[in-house]
């Protein structure tokens, strides 16, 4: 199983481990794009901090990011599961995970980055600022850019399981699994239910999508669960106590659709 993530927009800061080395980093065929952007990022925010916070779409109160990214060849790394904080990895809670179940996050969960492309949990990474969203001078909107590289690479790393994609929308952007990948692929959107006047009415939470997606996440890798496909997915969630409505592709090549349906948020 690959569990697709999407980044924390906020980030732990860098550790005091030995500085980055790219070539250490996973999905080895991803290097020349990662090495193309971390450059002008640096360049960036090195030569014009003006210029780099209106690409990065930084307020005020965020320009101590520019400093940070100028850093990143040098700053102390992390694993990639130390870095990204937030809601979702919150309820992950990745560090009170038993060592099977952390051994198995290692093994399975995909991280996306506007600067990495994606790396995995044991990814040694510095703290960095860089969304999908943003648009580069000279690569242009990342999240093209990425989908150029990733193709081949990512088709690669989903080898023959199921592909659980748990990305935002600008993430998911990035790489569209295709074909023969794309039919062992789920989707996942949290419903929030609640009865108004009688009648029950269905909403996204923004907060709580990614709170559920966490404690999914989470539930999957204590139990060790093994889903080949989006159809025994189906079943591992339901026998982990989760409401799921599935919608088959209407056609081969499609992703399937998963709505978690919750009567609580929290």
């Amino acid at each position: 199983m690959l569990v697709l993530l999407p980044p924390s927009e906020g980030k732990a800061a860098s550790g005091r481990g030995a500085p980055l080395k790219p070539e250490s980093l996973s999905l080895p065929g991803l290097a020349g794009a990662r090495a193309a952007v971390l450059d002008e990022l640096v360049e960036l925010c090195a030569a014009d901090e003006e210029k780099a916070r209106e690409v990065l779409e930084l307020s005020e109160g965020l320009r101590g990011e520019i400093a940070k990214n100028v850093e990143l060849r040098t700053a102390g790394t992390r694993p990639a599961g130390e870095i990204y904080t937030g809601v979702l990895y919150d309820a992950l809670g990745l560090a009170t995970l038993e060592p099977d179940a952390r051994r198995r996050a290692r093994q399975s969960l995909l991280v996306f980055s506007g600067l990495w492309g994606a790396v995995r949990m044991g990814d040694r990474i510095p703290s960095y600022r860089c969304a999908m969203g943003v648009k580069l001078p000279g690569l242009g909107a990342l999240g093209a850019y990425w989908r150029g590289q990733m193709a081949a690479v990512l088709s690669e790393a989903a080898g023959n399981g199921l592909v659980l994609d748990l990305r935002s929308s600008a993430y998911a952007a990035a790489w569209k699994p295709q074909g023969e990948v794309a039919g062992r692929t789920a989707t996942v959107r949290v419903l929030h239910s609640q009865l108004v006047d009688g009648a029950e009415k269905r909403s996204v939470v923004s907060h709580f999508n990614k709170a559920t997606k966490g404690r999914l996440v989470r539930d999957l890798l204590t139990a060790g669960a093994k889903p080949k496909g989006p159809g025994e997915l189906v079943e591992a969630l339901r026998d982990l106590g989760y409401a799921v409505e599935a919608q088959e592709p209407a056609r081969a090549g499609r992703p399937w659709a998963l709505d978690v349906v919750v009567s609580q948020i929290h």
